[in-house]
């Protein structure tokens, strides 16, 4: 890595030093600002008065961001790396609503966006535990991740079963006018959500409904056991440094290597 580039990765990446954390602390301060812009400027009575104002200070924040964003790829060893990681993906999706909304009107509402780019945050202020947490959550997600796409295709297959028996059984008179409505009902029953705009009117539909609804209570307490398994499973103790070559964190505190790409940290 030329000396340029690795004091542009110690600026960006790191928050280690009076430099990089100025300007973390700057971007986070900017990504404020650009949220607030997106927001007041979808009020009516204020975009009426202040609508040019704010698509300046928008473009403003967009062109502001994109610069980081080539500095970020410039800053790395393997630019594909941050690309494709995500703060890479989150970075660009903030960028992408306004250059849009040339083409199609509306899209820069998206903006917001960018609002996920505050959890630098925990990195910035060095707020370990937080970062550590995450690290858990994140573990914890990626291992029960077989387990839950089984239970969902599970739950697919209860509600399109119990919407078709509901089509043949309650029909068009109740509502049921479809097997695509019959299982919007489903699944409305049985997360215990229960707008009402459609509700079985026969004794034996009321009494798939009921075992339908009891059944949904037992359903949400599934994925809670799962995740919570799986996160008494997990536990690491990381620190703030990012790999200068792939950008990935959560390193041990006493780690010499990248323990992603091999690369010294």
């Amino acid at each position: 890595m030329k000396a340029w580039q690795q004091r542009l990765h110690e600026i960006i990446y790191e928050a280690d030093t009076p430099a990089g954390k100025a300007f973390d602390v700057l971007l986070i301060a900017a990504i404020l600002l650009s949220v607030a812009a997106v927001t007041f400027e979808s009020v009516d009575q204020i975009r009426q008065q202040f609508g040019t104002y704010f698509r300046i200070l928008e473009w403003f924040f967009t062109v502001l961001f994109t610069v980081e964003y080539i500095l970020r790829l410039l800053a790395v060893q393997r630019p594909s790396k941050y690309i494709f990681s995500f703060f890479g993906i989150i970075d660009l999706l903030a960028l992408l609503p306004n250059y849009l909304s040339i083409f199609f009107f509306g899209t820069q509402s998206l903006l917001v966006v960018r609002s996920f780019r505050l959890l630098r945050i925990f990195r910035v202020f060095k707020m370990g535990s937080y970062l550590r947490q995450a690290k858990v959550l994140q573990d914890a997600l990626v291992a029960s991740r077989q387990k839950v796409v089984v239970f969902l295709v599970g739950v697919l297959a209860t509600v399109f079963t119990v919407g078709a028996l509901m089509h043949l059984i309650e029909g068009d008179k109740s509502g049921f006018t479809n097997i695509p409505v019959s299982v919007y009902w489903a699944i409305v029953t049985m997360t215990t959500v229960g707008y009402g705009d459609i509700a079985p009117q026969t004794p034996l539909g009321q009494a798939f409904a009921s075992v339908l609804m009891i059944l949904g209570y037992g359903v949400l307490a599934v994925p809670t056991g799962i995740m919570s398994v799986e996160i008494a499973r997990a536990s690491i103790s990381t620190s703030t440094q990012a790999c200068p070559s792939c950008t990935k964190q959560g390193h041990e505190q006493d780690a010499i290597f990248c323990k992603y790409c091999g690369s010294p940290l």
